[in-house]
């Protein structure tokens, strides 16, 4: 099964060499050396809002060659945790498999999650992660997963069957959390709310984060796959989350009354 880009053209440049000078131009004159990470955060919104701060913090990571990533389900296709099994996804800078063993490594530790293309065929927040990923890994391999709202109670599933599943292969994994934070407020309101939810994060709080966001009535789409990456990353030995950069889309456009927050952080 062949997944074709859904937003090449429109988040990013759909011509590889293109995409490739446009990655390079985002990343900051200074790059620290990479560091081995349990879970990254990054934003997914047009590469001009948000490309700087998924640059810079991808920049960050020693990337292994397995990566799983969550997403949230902005259409509303698909099951709650909808997982390719199989299948390569057609990218601007190349093909980039599914990694087919610990995708069903991941089903076999819970039925929490559900075999399904039709929730990633339009889905643009786990694909413009991608180009980024291949920019500093030529041979990835991905297992993306696709999630909706749910209860807590399945994120905390859905993490323990990601950590189990991670225990047990033979190489490195990184998670990936693919996140926006706060949608159209003010400048000042998006970053004291989005600020709320970052300090859960930087508590590896995943409980917090997901209360917090509910009763502060926090716009940040991506809290849930957030959520089950912190559960899974605690289980996993993180001892530390930290903030790489955080921003708005009022930093290209000018307009501060109605933002957009962009987060990306790390977890060792």
């Amino acid at each position: 099964m062949e997944r074709t880009p859904a937003v090449a053209g429109q988040f990013y440049p759909g011509h590889e060499e293109q995409l490739r000078h446009t990655i390079q131009e985002l990343l900051p004159s200074r790059i620290p050396s990479p560091q081995k990470v349990i879970a990254a955060i990054s934003p997914h919104a047009g590469y001009i809002y948000s490309g700087g701060v998924a640059a810079q913090t991808f920049s960050r990571i020693d990337l292994p060659t397995d990566i799983i990533i969550l997403g949230p389900n902005h259409h509303g296709y698909g099951p709650e945790l909808a997982i390719m099994t199989e299948g390569t996804w057609q990218m601007p800078m190349g093909p980039v498999k599914i990694n087919e063993r610990l995708a069903q490594e991941v089903m076999n530790k819970s039925d929490v999650f559900t075999p399904d293309y039709s929730a990633h065929q339009h889905e643009h927040s786990l694909e413009v992660q991608i180009p980024f990923l291949q920019y500093f890994k030529q041979d990835l391999e991905i297992v993306p997963i696709c999630a909706s709202y749910i209860s807590f109670t399945k994120c905390r599933q859905a993490g323990e069957a990601l950590a189990a599943a991670i225990k047990g292969w033979p190489h490195p994994v990184t998670m990936v959390a693919s996140s926006d934070m706060t949608h159209y407020e003010s400048r000042e309101t998006a970053s004291r709310k989005d600020h709320l939810a970052l300090k859960c994060i930087e508590s590896l709080d995943p409980a917090a984060l997901y209360e917090t966001v509910i009763e502060q009535q926090i716009s940040m789409c991506g809290f849930i796959p957030t959520t089950i990456v912190m559960i899974a990353a605690n289980l996993l030995g993180a001892g530390q989350a930290e903030l790489v950069r955080y921003t708005d889309s009022g930093e290209a456009s000018g307009d501060t009354s109605q933002v957009v927050g962009y987060a990306g952080l790390l977890i060792y």
